[in-house]
């Protein structure tokens, strides 16, 4: 099993996990993907478009709109299927997600220079009890982490390529988000920027 560390109760950190021909693999991976299904700047409850890009592999992936968040089985501008999860990906999983029930949205977030996610928390899963399993490529994230309650004090880390990170048990529903990217510290997405890819079971 792969060495991690432990951030805070239920939040794993596994440090430079994947090698630089693994990340250049995936970034290809998602590059032929949203060739199919396009990045979106999906738009909020409150009808302010996001500042990260999103699209997806697997059965399900994740839309918003002034109707709100939900997972879908379609784009939703091209109406077609998600394009199907690369094996790394799912072998990735099965080391450190959960070995008996495979994943079945993996979230595509695409960060340029100025994109940022608030503090949030993943809840619009069926059943908690899976873990999410986040991937980082390309440039560096500045990271934050709190507790259940948004007024739980917060703590700050940095995220770099190859970086892989899992949130469980108690950490499962801790509120979290992404405070900048440093622009440039990173040359491997093409035009720049950061790549984050979360795995999930969402159903």
């Amino acid at each position: 099993m792969f060495q991690s560390l432990s951030i805070i109760p239920g939040f794993d950190l596994w440090p430079g996990l994947l090698d630089p021909a693994a990340q250049r693999d995936l970034v290809d991976a998602v590059l032929a993907a949203a060739d199919i299904a396009p990045f979106a700047n999906y738009g909020t409850a409150y009808g302010k478009p996001m500042s990260v890009a999103m699209t997806a592999f697997g059965p399900l992936g994740w839309t918003s709109d002034t109707r709100g968040y939900r997972y879908a089985e379609r784009h939703p501008d091209t109406d077609q299927p998600w394009p199907a999860m690369p094996p790394a990906l799912l072998d990735l999983w099965r080391q450190l997600g959960d070995p008996d029930t495979p994943p079945d949205s993996c979230l595509i977030n695409l960060y340029r220079d100025g994109a940022r996610m608030g503090l949030h928390q993943d809840r619009d899963e069926a059943d908690p009890r899976f873990p999410v399993l986040s991937i980082s490529l390309g440039d560096t994230a500045v990271f934050r982490i709190g507790g259940t309650s948004r007024k739980d004090p917060t703590r700050s880390l940095k995220l770099s390529s190859g970086d892989v990170c899992r949130l469980s048990g108690p950490a499962r529903l801790a509120f979290h988000g992404v405070d900048r990217i440093q622009a440039g510290s990173s040359g491997l997405v093409p035009g720049g920027g950061r790549i984050n890819l979360t795995l999930r079971r969402a159903q």
